[in-house]
This record gives C-alpha cells, sequence and structure tokens, in this order.
C-alpha cells in the first residue's frame, strides 16, 4: 500500500480535544432538549370527580349498572338511587362484581351486594358515593363525598 494513502495519526492531545468538544456539545444538545421538553406539560389530569350518571328515566327499580371508566357500581331500587364505588378499602384494586356481591382480584376480599365485607383483608365496607339532581334534571355523583350505606336518592 502507497504511503501517501495512509492518513496521518492523531496526536493524543488533539485527540483529546476532539473527544472534550465533542462530549460538551454533547451535553448541550441534551440540555437544550431537556428545556425544550419542559415547554409541554405531562401532567395527565385525573378524571373529574363530580360527574353526570344521567336521567333518572333511565335508571326505573331493579336497574343495576356498572360503569367500568368511573369505577362506580348503580343500583336502582324503589327506595331510590344508589352509587356504591368499586374501590376495594384495603389497597385500592378495583372489585369484580360476582354473583353474590363482589370479589378483589388482587388480595381476595370479598364484599356483599350492599358493599358489606363478607371476607378481608379490605379493613371496612365499600364506599357509598353520593348522589344528587343537577339544574338541567340529569343524576350526579360525587365521588369525593361518602354517605352511609343504604342512602338513597330519592328524585
Amino acid at each position: 500500500m502507497s504511503e501517501r494513502l495512509k492518513p496521518d495519526p492523531v496526536p493524543r492531545r488533539s485527540f483529546l480535544s476532539i473527544a472534550g468538544l465533542g462530549t460538551l456539545a454533547l451535553a448541550g444538545v441534551g440540555a437544550l432538549a431537556g428545556m425544550v421538553r419542559l415547554l409541554k406539560p405531562y401532567v395527565y389530569p385525573e378524571p373529574m370527580a363530580r360527574f353526570r350518571l344521567g336521567r333518572p328515566d333511565e335508571f326505573p327499580p331493579g336497574t343495576v349498572k356498572v360503569v367500568p371508566e368511573r369505577s362506580i357500581y348503580v343500583i336502582s331500587e324503589p327506595e331510590g338511587v344508589a352509587v356504591i364505588s368499586l374501590v376495594c378499602t384495603h389497597l385500592g384494586c378495583i372489585v369484580a362484581p360476582a354473583d353474590k356481591g363482589f370479589d378483589c382480584p388482587c388480595h381476595g376480599s370479598r364484599f356483599d351486594p350492599k358493599g358489606r365485607v363478607l371476607r378481608g383483608p379490605a379493613p371496612r365496607a365499600l364506599l357509598w358515593l353520593e348522589v344528587s339532581q343537577a339544574a338541567d334534571g340529569s343524576l350526579m355523583v360525587d365521588a369525593n363525598r361518602e354517605v352511609k350505606p343504604n342512602t338513597w336518592y330519592r328524585g
């Protein structure tokens, strides 16, 4: 091979200078990318704690409905309409309706159809949530307001 085709060797000081400048440039690009990323918020808001359930005539007595996107169980009886939270009181798992109540798939708690604990480790019954009526006549649920069990909304 010809001598003129061989590249000149890079001295060690020059190599270290080039490597240092490259690392500095890479760090600068990373910092700039991080600052640009801060311009767009990445916080996803939680769903509203107060939400519309529907019109009262959609829940005639005898209606039982699971609303999975809100993790609630709606019961309509002659006494009125009630909403039970499907969030287990043990560690916050979502319980599943079963043939005779609710079962927690994570830790084995079992609840009766009214949310009372039949078998632990859940320390207390499922929460009953406040139901009210909006100005337009639709039923509203406030997931932040717990009511006593067997509290029915009579509209």
